[in-house]
């Protein structure tokens, strides 16, 4: 079964890029979109800087936004299991037998 790709051109740090992927349209875009704004902000705070740093330095910090995502996410589910199990044991305590 083979999946079914779209390209889409997109506009990262002033270029045109074409993107083959299984993803909505949309989705590649607002990707894209992401990586552009990710690349100003460093630019901004950098002031001249090439590009290709600029990308990589871009790409470390979404890097790092997902991994604290990750580490919130893992946090959430460990406290929510938590509470699944007591209120589990309370829901076995409040029954009878």
């Amino acid at each position: 079964m083979s999946v079914q790709k779209t390209s889409v051109t997109v506009r990262i740090a002033g270029e045109d890029h074409t993107i083959r992927a299984a993803a909505e349209p949309e989705y590649t875009r607002r990707c894209a979109e992401l990586v552009d704004e990710r690349i100003h902000q460093i630019r901004m705070q950098a002031g001249l800087i090439e590009g290709h740093k600029a990308a990589i330095l871009a790409a470390l910090s979404i890097a790092d936004e997902c991994f604290q995502a990750r580490e919130e996410l893992d946090a959430a589910r460990e406290e929510l299991a938590g509470r699944v199990d007591r209120l589990a044991e309370r829901l076995e305590d409040a029954l009878p037998g």
